[in-house]
């Protein structure tokens, strides 16, 4: 699988960004060279002067610098040339990059800071800079004179202000020393090395904490090619006696706990530290939460984004003029995981930007919830790309799974998805259906049938032809049995609309005083039963126990203008709905 199929211009350039300092830094980059050549992606004439040096990392740096600033539209082509075989053959940093790629550990998400060219403190620098020259002139002067006093014969000579100046300029654009202050002890945890992870000890057992996962509360501890959250880890090491691991797992001598309470030191991000201490201290250590103090604006920050999200299942997407239903648990990437439901059928998040009409694409701005791209849910963690290793029936699919992905999960009128009832599934539409939620009920026969199966929606769509147009009371007087199709549709419209199952099922069960307030109870799981058994003789009878329902709905409702307000939609959807299937010209 080549990782830069699934992966978008502007990743591959930022992971590009981030890597040129390890790409400069390999040890024969001859043969790469050759082949950015080979396509056009450097000129001959920086190609000759860098091959002609002893030491190329720093040319080799200044070409992707190069290539970063005039070539970048074709990163896609660069990185595809630096993975062929006869490169990575002789380049463990190549290989690494790749891997990385492939197993997911590199993270797009990371926001990095805004590119500055300039510091603010120029000013300040140059004003230091005066003042320093103006004492060292001062200096000098003094020292001439008392030389000239002590030995007039003596020409005067050239003080050393100019070579002062100088050294002090230029240790202040270069400086191979530690950034360090005399004296100051350089912690682990400061170094560069370690901004994104570092080395951990509990008892004998050494490990890798990845600093973001700590912060959101994951599994963050890599040992022994596993993860762990801290206390797994903590019994990992055999040391679940201690039942403390902000004391047990150590870095550089210093205690978890310690790095935790400093805040700035293990968390660059003050919001991070807000939630993994509230997820981590519930379990171990709920004191220590106190030692670290947080605004309410920060915790805001945090959790705002998953605090009514972490728990929603499916979200609402437009791309252009089409809209769709994304399901949580069907998404896996852009390509793979059918999680976008339309009225016809289930797409890709890259398939549903096709169908919108759209040919230049990127599908996580391109779709759009609550306003917001499909992103935003990305950089919130509530919806999360698989890796490209992952082999979950979503990303590594038989033939079975496939299928299975062309319906929905759940049957589209009673919501649920029991194990224990099977799901006939229609070949037209996406829609599932259990045996006795459809109109009419499926028979254990079809069931075990193999041949295509269509549901009623497809049949009366399929089969509804243009009638001539009647008046109400004429389809009123007309026997069902001559249009049972006609209500079987509409009745299937009202159950699969009724999202929150309101109207399905006997009120008396679970609205109290009902019976005292409504002396005819009617309910959609009645009007069903009562076609089923053939009890309706005409559409008249059909329509006005329907009405019924809406009627009851608004006399029990009226101090309710929620539920009166679902009441009206479902009313107005069966006039609408009745409409058209039986042709009926308005008056």
């Amino acid at each position: 699988m080549d990782p830069l199929d699934f992966l978008e211009s502007e990743e591959l350039l930022r992971f590009f960004h981030c890597n040129k300092t390890e790409i400069s830094c390999m040890e024969n980059p001859f043969i790469f060279l050759c082949k950015l050549k080979d396509y056009n992606l450097i000129p001959e004439d920086r190609f000759k002067k860098v091959t002609r040096m002893k030491k190329m990392e720093k040319g080799l740096y200044d070409i992707l610098d190069w290539f970063e600033d005039k070539n970048s539209e074709h990163i896609t082509l660069f990185w595809k040339c630096a993975f062929k075989e006869t490169v990575l053959n002789n380049n463990p940093t190549l290989q690494m990059l790749r891997k990385s790629l492939m197993d997911g550990s590199y993270h797009f998400d990371t926001q990095l800071p805004e590119k500055v060219e300039t510091e603010d403190s120029d000013e300040k620098e140059k004003n230091e800079h005066s003042e320093e020259e103006a004492r060292d002139e001062n200096s000098v002067k003094k020292k001439r004179k008392y030389s000239k006093s002590i030995c007039d014969e003596e020409d005067e000579q050239p003080g050393p202000s100019g070579l002062s100046t100088s050294a002090q300029k230029k240790s202040k654009k270069i400086c191979f020393a530690s950034p360090m202050k005399k004296g100051e002890k350089g912690e682990i945890w400061t170094w560069p090395l370690y901004k994104s992870q570092l080395p951990v000890t509990c008892g004998q057992v050494t490990g890798t904490l990845q600093r973001d996962k700590l912060a959101k509360g994951e599994k963050c501890i890599l040992a022994n090619k596993q993860w762990f959250a801290p206390g797994e880890f903590e019994r990992f090491a055999g040391k679940q006696s201690c039942k403390n691991w902000k004391l047990s797992i150590r870095c550089g001598g210093t205690p978890l706990g310690k790095l935790i309470k400093a805040k700035k030191k293990l968390f660059p991000l003050e919001e991070a530290t807000t939630e993994s201490e509230k997820e981590e201290d519930d379990e171990e250590d709920q004191d220590s939460s106190s030692d670290v103090p947080t605004t309410d604006e920060e915790e805001q920050t945090v959790q705002q984004p998953e605090a009514g999200l972490s728990n929603t299942k499916v979200f609402k997407v437009t791309c252009g003029g089409l809209a769709g239903t994304l399901h949580r648990r069907r998404f896996a990437s852009g390509t793979l995981g059918k999680s976008i439901r339309t009225e016809t059928s289930w797409m890709t998040p890259v398939d549903f930007c096709k169908e919108s009409g759209l040919t230049n694409f990127n599908w996580k701005k391109d779709i759009i919830w609550d306003g917001k791209p499909l992103s935003a849910l990305m950089e919130a963690e509530i919806l999360k790309i698989h890796s490209l290793l992952c082999a979950c029936h979503l990303c590594k699919p038989d033939p079975e799974d496939l299928e299975n992905e062309k319906n929905d999960d759940e049957c589209c009128i009673c919501k649920n998805e029991e194990e224990d009832q099977e799901l006939v599934v229609c070949e037209d539409c996406p829609r599932s259906f259990h045996q006795k939620c459809h109109l009419p009920h499926v028979d254990d026969i079809i069931l075990n049938d193999d041949s295509p199966w269509l549901c009623t929606f497809c049949v009366f769509r399929a089969n509804h032809v243009c009638l001539d147009q009647l008046e109400v009371n004429v389809v009123m007087s007309q026997q069902i049995s001559q249009h049972m199709m006609q209500c079987q549709y509409l009745l299937l419209c009202l159950r699969s609309a009724d999202e929150y199952q309101m109207f399905s099922p006997d009120p008396m069960d679970y609205l109290e005083n009902y019976s005292t307030s409504i002396k005819s109870p009617m309910w959609l799981g009645k009007v069903t039963e009562k076609l089923q058994q053939k009890q309706y003789q005409t559409v008249g009878e059909f329509v006005s126990d329907v009405q019924l329902i809406f009627a009851n709905c608004a006399t029990f409702n009226r101090r309710n203008p929620k539920i009166l307000a679902i009441g009206n939609q479902l009313r107005e959807l069966f006039d609408s709905e009745f409409k058209k299937a039986f042709n009926i010209q308005d008056q």
